[in-house]
């Protein structure tokens, strides 16, 4: 995703959605976690079923018919357009289908390779602060990725997480969110092991002067389980940031 930005859009009508190969995780046994479900799915997901179930989900949960989730997956190859996506920035060479993502934000990558995070959380209960709910979300990639040994950093004035300095430095992760009767959608995404070539199509969030890595390009080959336990591990504390007075500066 390549934007912190946000979009608002008509609700959705209701769907029932074919989840036959996705699985709940089980929740670890702590009393943050006990009401999340946290969802896996281990084959790639098409793009407008994961949009469809996110919209019907998010209604869901603000009628009080579902709980909050964490659905951790990937897509097949493909671009998606944010509000803000400028038709410039998208050249796309390989013919990749392209989406209307309904968030905020410009043109993003998603393809095998690449953990994408989807939240679906209520912030009607945990503050009403869009603002914080970004930079704590930022917080728990970058805590993320320090578990698994990447130093990793907002860069003032660009959107996304980023590694190395100078002239190496690159983004390593994105976000894209959209908040709706206050319950969030769409999320991040972390480059694990994409094929990078494939971000050559557009422009990514905008911003040409600098380039894309990922974890494998770094040389840390932690795969799809070492990131998926890292986000469990820290998701307590992105909870806590979640839930903090202070505002933030």
């Amino acid at each position: 995703m390549v934007s912190s930005g946000l979009a608002e859009a008509d609700r959705p009508k209701q769907s029932s959605l074919p989840l036959g190969r996705h699985k709940a995780i089980c929740p670890v046994q702590m009393d943050e976690f006990r009401e999340i479900e946290w969802r896996l799915s281990d084959a790639p997901v098409p793009y407008a079923e994961a949009r469809a179930f996110m919209e019907q989900r998010a209604a869901a949960i603000r009628d009080g018919g579902a709980r909050e989730c964490v659905w951790l997956l990937e897509h097949p190859p493909l671009f998606t357009a944010g509000t803000s996506a400028d038709p410039a920035e998208l050249s796309n060479p390989l013919g990749l289908p392209v989406h209307d993502a309904g968030r905020g934000g410009r043109y993003t990558y998603h393809g095998p390779g690449q953990r994408v995070g989807y939240l679906m959380l209520d912030l009607d209960k945990r503050g009403r602060d869009v603002r914080r709910f970004v930079h704590a979300l930022e917080g728990w990639v970058i805590a993320a990725l320090a578990e698994l040994g990447v130093t990793a950093h907002r860069a003032p004035d660009r959107i996304g997480i980023w590694v190395g300095d100078g002239p190496a430095e690159a983004k390593i992760a994105a976000l894209g969110l959209r908040v709706k009767r206050w319950v969030t959608l769409h999320g991040f995404s972390i480059n694990v092991a994409p094929d990078l070539s494939h971000f050559e199509g557009i422009v990514p969030c905008g911003i040409a002067e600098f380039g894309v890595t990922s974890l494998a390009a770094v040389g840390h080959e932690s795969g799809f389980a070492g990131v998926d336990a890292a986000l469990r591990k820290t998701f307590l504390r992105f909870l806590n940031d979640l839930g903090e007075t202070d505002k933030v500066s």
